[in-house]
């Protein structure tokens, strides 16, 4: 018991911030130009999902959550953190997950409604498409470190959260929710120990995220 409590949050972070944005940077430098298929991708994704298209766009995210998996944390991730290769298998798990769903069509709404839950959707996927990438340059970091959906973890997981919002309802709103918000908690601590400022936006976008969450749940059970 004393062994555990001896423990800080900074030493199960194996690495220094130099060395995580560096990680970024690899990323964005091996699959540029990619990132502005991901990006059309995503805001795609949001469109369709308003257009009650979630069956496809299921299918659409399940693509990026598994390429983030395999190309980020089992390939890049990994050799910073051992349990980055664990990681990308949840990340695959969800992609799974996602496909499931598209081949179902459990748990999704009939339509979607213009409804509180339905906004906050919206702005939390038009923050992790179009507000993320720009922490990094922002931060005086390089264009490289920006982190953009379909290419890296943080806005994937974001821009899920908020189309979760949109298109699913009842368990499966949660059941698809709650990987990209344990990721999201995983991922705020880290930049939390690493200094980084986009702990805080993290922590915000998750904090309204759950807000949304319960509030959905909510609307349904009233329905």
């Amino acid at each position: 018991m004393n062994t555990w409590s001896s423990y800080t949050l900074q030493d199960f972070i194996p690495f220094t911030a130099d060395i995580y944005f560096r990680l970024l940077e690899r990323m964005s430098e091996t699959f540029w130009p990619w990132h502005l298929l991901t990006l059309a991708l995503g805001v795609a994704a949001v469109w369709l999902a308003l257009k009650n298209r979630a069956r496809l766009v299921s299918v659409l995210i399940a693509s990026v959550w598994g390429f983030v998996g395999f190309a980020f944390f089992i390939q890049r991730y990994a050799e910073l953190n051992w349990a980055g290769a664990y990681i990308g298998y949840c990340f695959l798990a969800q992609a799974t997950l996602l496909l499931l769903i598209a081949l179902t069509g459990v748990g999704l709404n009939s339509r979607p409604r213009k409804r509180p839950a339905t906004v906050i959707g919206i702005v939390i996927a038009l923050v992790g498409l179009i507000g993320l990438p720009f922490i990094a340059p922002y931060t005086g970091g390089s264009w490289f470190q920006a982190e953009v959906f379909g290419i890296h973890a943080d806005p994937t997981a974001i821009t899920t959260l908020g189309l979760v919002l949109i298109m699913f309802r009842g368990w499966a709103l949660w059941l698809i929710a709650i990987i990209p918000v344990l990721w999201l908690l995983v991922s705020g601590l880290t930049l939390l120990v690493l200094d980084a400022t986009a702990a805080i936006v993290l922590f915000a976008l998750l904090a309204i995220g759950l807000i949304g969450l319960v509030w959905k749940s909510v609307e349904y059970r009233s329905a």
